[in-house]
């Protein structure tokens, strides 16, 4: 990566960094995936039950992996048989991983599912939340946090999922009730009641959708 965009990162992500203490979040700068690594297996003690939602960036930094490989409960929902029970798991557990959709440059969350297994763990249930979240996803303000949920996430998302929706032919939002939209719930995190439940790992690397 040029090394022009590498100090940009660096310096907004300082900046959200303050952004999210300010909203009673702790905020941890990585330089790449490594060192995101790093940090969040720092944040979860061996033994911990841990889950996730679909959060593709725990995956790109090898932190899933690293999980399934070590001293850790990893509740993986794909090994069971019924979803519903594994997802249900998730609010119990010591930590819950999870990426944003996009964000602020202040430290405000947005995140969009179709289930809300995810949205509703962010927001409450696990003991801790650990967001991988790449440079790529902050956004000035909520607006334009919402437009990138909607207009990159979800339609990248529903193509993954090989999903009947309007945005998977045309590649944009067309706030569609498709019976198979993923755009169901939308959660705002713009502060959180419980001071070191929510950590934030910025890594200045392009990471998830």
């Amino acid at each position: 990566m040029n090394e022009n965009v590498l100090k940009r990162g660096e310096l907004l992500a300082q900046t959200v960094i303050k952004g999210l203490a300010s909203r009673n979040m702790s905020g941890y700068y990585a330089a790449d995936k490594e060192e995101a690594l790093r940090i969040a297996l720092s944040l979860i003690p061996e033994g911990s039950t841990v889950t996730m939602g679909g959060a593709m960036s725990a995956h790109e930094i090898g932190l899933v992996k690293a999980l399934k490989e070590g001293n850790y409960q990893f509740i993986d929902r794909d090994e069971y048989a019924d979803k519903r029970a594994a997802m249900l798991l998730a609010y119990d557990a010591d930590v819950f991983l999870a990426s944003a959709n996009a964000m602020t440059k202040d430290g405000v969350l947005v995140n969009i599912d179709g289930n809300a297994n995810r949205v509703s763990a962010i927001a409450q249930g696990p003991k801790k939340v650990v967001f991988i979240v790449g440079m790529n996803k902050v956004c000035g303000d909520v607006d334009g946090a919402m437009k990138r949920a909607r207009e990159v996430a979800a339609p990248t998302n529903a193509q993954r999922f090989g999903l009947s929706t309007p945005c998977t032919k045309t590649g944009a939002c067309l706030n569609c009730k498709s019976p198979d939209t993923i755009c169901c719930q939308i959660l705002i995190t713009r502060f959180s009641k419980h001071k070191d439940r929510i950590h934030v790992i910025l890594v200045n690397d392009a990471l998830g959708f």
